[in-house]
């Protein structure tokens, strides 16, 4: 439309909004998705069963892993930086909270060593251990008073055997599992854990009493089937199976205090392993973290007590195995 002479050009029409000079457009969106994510970070940390095992079981497989998921936070706070935002950097503070709550208190102090305590070493010494007689040396510097073994095959039995017998009286196997003790043994008897779709000859659990100076104490040694992560998912079916077998012997149990020791081929937080771990005291004390033995990822080698409890979990020095060994001290009541 043709403007009148000495008429004004109309004032440019705006939308409402206005920007700072330099401000980035959706920067405060993009920091509210970092601080979303937080959320939902320190949500999993303390809630990790809110995710369902189906499919792929999904769930059991982030409770393995649960410690690492804290790390989450490195990513989350370059984002936070990128974007200047101090919402996203303050919504860091959750995860962080919430890793704190779920894990921090394994950095704290053990309680002192007392004269009624029983040192227990755990160890999954595999089948392929070049070096039997070494790990049985290093695992008997370590000065326990019980040594819980997996992966024993019959060619490495002997060295085994030979090495541990001057401080270790007595011992029993029963297929690829065995338990050495400075004290008496009794009643031995393999226990049946082996789930419906393994072939017959598979063994791996046994169960003894061994006569401490405190008293009777149940002792079970296991070696649970292995895991596969794949297209598929987590594939822990035999081996939910196996802890759910295992459970239940240890449920029936009539000596009041018992240890489980073994290869439980998962972690205490899993939920795979909650029929058995429900029943009994974790370690509330070290990470302890054993498998692989080259870098360490987990702690799937357990010592777990019922009716006692567990000290700090701590790794000894790597023998042989794909795995480290676990110790830790057991208060008897």
């Amino acid at each position: 439309m043709p403007l009148a002479d000495g008429a004004a050009p109309p004032a440019p029409q705006t939308t409402g909004v206005t920007r700072r000079a330099g401000e980035r457009p959706g920067r405060g969106s993009r920091g509210r998705v970092v601080a979303v994510l937080a959320l939902l970070t320190a949500l999993l940390l303390v809630f990790p069963g809110v995710v369902p095992d189906r499919p792929g079981n999904l769930g059991s497989l982030l409770e393995v892993f649960l410690p690492w998921l804290g790390l989450a936070v490195v990513p989350l706070l370059a984002g936070a930086l990128v974007r200047r935002s101090v919402t996203a950097l303050l919504s860091l503070l959750l995860p962080c909270a919430a890793w704190a709550y779920a894990f921090g208190g394994l950095f704290l102090a053990a309680p002192e060593a007392g004269p009624r305590d029983l040192v227990v070493v755990q160890h999954n010494v595999s089948d392929v251990n070049r070096d039997p007689a070494g790990t049985a040396r290093a695992l008997a510097e370590a000065g326990p008073d019980l040594i819980a073994l997996e992966e024993l095959v019959p060619a490495a039995l002997p060295a085994y055997e030979k090495v541990l017998a001057p401080g270790f009286r007595f011992h029993e196997v029963r297929g690829t599992v065995g338990i050495w003790s400075k004290h008496l043994l009794s009643d031995t008897r393999a226990v049946d854990i082996k789930p419906g779709g393994i072939a017959e000859g598979w063994s791996r659990g046994l169960r003894t009493v061994v006569h401490t100076p405190q008293g009777e104490v149940a002792a079970y040694v296991a070696h649970l089937p292995s895991v596969r992560v794949g297209a598929s998912g987590f594939a822990s079916s035999w081996r939910d199976e196996s802890a759910h077998l295992l459970g239940r012997a240890v449920a029936a149990e009539t000596v009041a205090k018992v240890l489980v020791l073994g290869d439980l081929n998962s972690t205490v937080d899993d939920r795979g392993l909650s029929p058995l771990t429900s029943q009994l005291n974790v370690s509330e004390r070290g990470f302890a973290f054993s498998f692989p033995a080259s870098f360490p990822l987990a702690r799937i080698d357990q010592i777990l007590a019922r009716s006692a409890t567990v000290g700090r979990m701590r790794t000894l020095p790597a023998t042989g195995s794909d795995h480290l060994p676990v110790t830790a001290r057991i208060t008897l009541p």
